[in-house]
């Protein structure tokens, strides 16, 4: 069953026109790579789907039609974001960081701190003095503390070191193959995604040009939609 469905999106800043036919759907339980070289729409599909952007064309979450709705009341109906950049609040303690995005289910504060112990080493330390990788681990726990039905991870291991990214992808698999939460993710990494997805969508110029099973994602559409 799909969770989430896009058909024909488009978005534009202004009078500049950034998508012009997105579609993308994602099953229940599924990990989806939205995939696609730099500028090419990836974190405009995230803003339209989120509602931070007006988008026309068709978007449905869970059955309900997200073209309708406020940001605000799309995330309760389950939309989990891991934003670009991180974007903790940095005045905020870890711990309060955590409790101010909770909402009720699975995913309270001793579970965050179970999947991310350095969060609870650190649960009294404000945000602004964390490291990258720990803001990035902070991130992710908020995203979960609000109990979505799709986590969305927009570049989440971008910038950090190898061995905060491995932890992050450890993360990852593990939510994959514990949780059953549909997740969308967007990253340059592609072995790991190949390793965890289930299949991909490439978009060129704000246009979906495939879609189909990772495992079907060829040498050459890579080289093609992805490679530099």
């Amino acid at each position: 069953m799909s969770l989430l469905t896009l058909s024909g999106v488009t978005a534009s800043y202004g009078p500049s026109q950034a998508l012009f036919g997105v579609d993308l759907q994602i099953g229940e339980g599924e990990v989806l790579a939205l995939l696609g070289r730099n500028g090419m729409g990836k974190s405009t599909t995230v803003k339209c789907i989120c509602r931070m952007l007006p988008a026309g064309g068709t978007l449905t979450f869970d059955g309900k039609d997200l073209g309708r709705l406020a940001s605000y009341r799309a995330a309760r109906l389950g939309l989990g974001l891991v934003p670009e950049g991180r974007r903790c609040f940095g005045s905020l303690s870890v711990q309060e960081n955590l409790t101010a995005a909770a909402r009720r289910g699975a995913w309270t504060f001793e579970r965050v701190v179970e999947l991310f112990p350095r969060l609870g080493e650190r649960r009294g330390q404000r945000a602004a003095s964390l490291s990258g990788g720990e803001q990035q681990m902070l991130a992710i726990g908020r995203a979960l503390m609000t109990n979505p039905k799709l986590l969305i991870l927009d570049e989440a291991t971008e910038g950090l070191a190898p061995i905060i990214r491995q932890e992050i992808w450890s993360v990852i698999r593990l939510l994959k193959a514990e949780t059953g939460l549909s997740i969308l993710v967007i990253d340059k990494s592609l072995r790991e995604l190949r390793e965890i997805c289930d299949r991909a969508t490439i978009l060129e110029r704000g246009r979906t040009v495939w879609a189909g099973a990772i495992g079907e994602l060829s040498d050459d559409i890579t080289h093609q939609y992805i490679g530099v």
